[in-house]
């Protein structure tokens, strides 16, 4: 089951691409200093009816025009027997696809999971094993512990990604202390989106009660169950019910708009309007949830009325997105 502390392991790499530079260092693996980084859609189907999605696909293209790499990303929980022969099929589905090199990055918050995932894993008979999955690995053995105030401050997705590797650890509260003190010099927008996506990708650890503890802002995750999100939910003890519902539904309404400012998704004047009008909360938290995997702003609605009251059909809007990459920059 992908929960949000599987999650927010890997649509990091999405919504802060500069984080790819740094933790690819700690790989070995080079990655062009100039490049631009577009968001793919997981969907590894193919005509036969077997579903098969990644966690996060990315294609990395050189700005000066060489051969782009595409980067599959997958948070693993534990070690999966069967995982091998999935990302077997993922890097052969992207290389032929793509018809460019593939490279698979597993993301990992323990010890034995991370020892388990370098593999090699040989598929095939023993005496011919015709095909070897050597999967890249980031976990807590080559994550480094950042507990320098300072150094968080200097890069807050890295800081982040570290304090999310960690958070099993029990000796993380020093990890947390130092990203927090970062966090407090930071804009409003980095506070909000890195406080709440590294208490979602603590899970039901004590370490996520520490990062309750630390933290009281906005929220940029509705339906996560975060601390911040039970705050605002509440609303006003003095207010009246009415004005608390229509408090909540803007609320929700922002952070769509957040979301798909954050991922860089155009949207048009009636598409914005569509979803700071709305009230209907059921609707707002469906559109929350879409916004974190949509491509286009009118992907919101699929499925949805669109004889909504004062909501009008969007217009079309172009596909993908890209991030410039550059080595050393931070949200």
């Amino acid at each position: 089951m992908v929960t949000s502390r599987h999650e927010a392991a890997h649509r990091i790499f999405q919504e802060r691409p500069a984080l790819l530079a740094p933790t690819f260092r700690l790989l070995g693996v080079h990655l062009p200093e100039e490049s631009s980084v577009e968001v793919l859609t997981p969907d590894a189907t193919e005509l036969k009816p077997i579903e098969r999605r990644l966690d996060s696909v990315l294609r990395l293209t050189p700005c000066d025009g060489g051969t782009p790499t595409m980067l599959a990303i997958e948070a693993q929980g534990r070690p999966d027997g069967d995982k091998a022969a999935s990302w077997a099929y993922y890097l052969a589905f992207l290389k032929a696809k793509n018809k460019c090199p593939a490279l698979l990055v597993i993301v990992c918050q323990d010890k034995e999971t991370a020892e388990w995932a370098m593999g090699p894993f040989h598929l095939g008979p023993d005496d011919w094993q015709s095909l070897t999955v050597r999967p890249l690995v980031l976990g807590p053995g080559n994550v480094p512990m950042i507990i320098d105030p300072e150094e968080a401050a200097a890069d807050l997705p890295m800081a982040t990604f570290a304090a999310i590797t960690h958070g099993k650890n029990p000796d993380a509260t020093a990890i947390l202390k130092a990203l927090a003190h970062a966090l407090g010099r930071a804009d409003d927008e980095s506070l909000t989106y890195y406080s709440e996506l590294l208490e979602s990708g603590l899970g039901p650890t004590p370490n996520r009660q520490t990062w309750r503890a630390l933290m009281k802002n906005g929220s940029y995750f509705p339906g996560r169950g975060t601390l911040v999100e039970e705050t605002f939910l509440k609303g006003e003890a003095s207010g009246e019910a009415k004005g608390k519902a229509s408090g909540v539904a803007e609320g929700q309404a922002k952070a769509v708009l957040a979301i798909l400012r954050l991922r860089d998704i155009p949207l048009t004047d009636a598409q914005h309007s569509r979803i700071m009008e709305c009230r209907d909360l059921d609707l707002l938290a469906c559109w929350v949830e879409r916004a974190m995997t949509v491509t286009r702003t009118d992907e919101l609605w699929d499925g949805a009325d669109e004889t909504e009251a004062g909501n009008p059909t969007p217009a079309q809007q172009p596909n993908g997105h890209n991030h410039p990459l550059h080595t050393g920059e931070h949200a």
